[in-house]
């Protein structure tokens, strides 16, 4: 080999081992760089979802919020609706005692004006007469409206011997008492005293011992 080959191959692997080591730098720089680039591309990726969680985390405390003041609206309508249920509940009552007690009591305006009617017969009763059938004929009527008016709860209130009782009778008059009679007791019936079922119709007037 002459030396002008000789030099010639020196040159050539002269020239392959600078083209191996400019090589082999690439590919450390390639590998130096892929794991930064990697870095910054999960870096990226997690200030991503750092940012997405942030966000859902705010929508979270919103609906929080939210479900809040509809809890409190809730409460609110709840307690508007257990008001008026009660209110509702409570005048459905009263109007349903409204009527029973009409009902209950209904004859007790034509009841007093039947009263008047009442006393004026007893009083013709209680005078003497030599008509018989006059008189059997105003003991019909008198017993007839007796009876129409029991049938509605009417009834007279027993006074006469009784202990005085301020809720069914009215002293008019008072006198000593007799022997062996106690104090405070009904001694006379002035004028028949009413009731209509537990109701006072008209209080029995009354004179007392006292």
């Amino acid at each position: 080999m002459s030396e002008e080959e000789v030099k010639e191959t020196i040159a050539e692997e002269e020239l392959q081992e600078t083209e191996t080591e400019e090589a082999a730098e690439a590919n450390e720089e390639t590998v130096m760089e892929t794991p930064d680039g990697e870095k910054e591309s999960m870096l990226k990726k997690l200030l991503s979802k750092d940012s997405k969680t942030e966000e859902l985390k705010k929508e979270i405390e919103a609906l929080k919020q939210e479900n809040e003041e509809l809890k409190g609206k809730n409460d609110i309508l709840r307690n508007e609706y257990a008001r008026a249920y009660a209110d509702t509940d409570n005048m459905k009552k009263r109007l349903l005692r409204e009527a029973e007690q009409k009902d209950k009591y209904r004859a007790q305006s034509f009841a007093l004006d039947v009263l008047p009617v009442l006393d004026n017969c007893e009083r013709a009763l209680a005078i003497e007469s030599q008509d018989e059938n006059y008189r059997k004929g105003f003991e019909m009527v008198y017993k007839s409206l007796v009876s129409a008016l029991k049938k509605e709860g009417v009834e007279e209130i027993q006074a006469l011997n009784e202990p005085f009782d301020p809720n069914w009778h009215q002293a008019m008059l008072a006198e000593p008492a007799k022997e062996g009679e106690e104090p405070g007791t009904v001694t006379q019936v002035l004028q028949k005293g009413y009731k209509i079922k537990d109701r006072l119709l008209r209080a029995a007037m009354v004179k007392i011992s006292e």
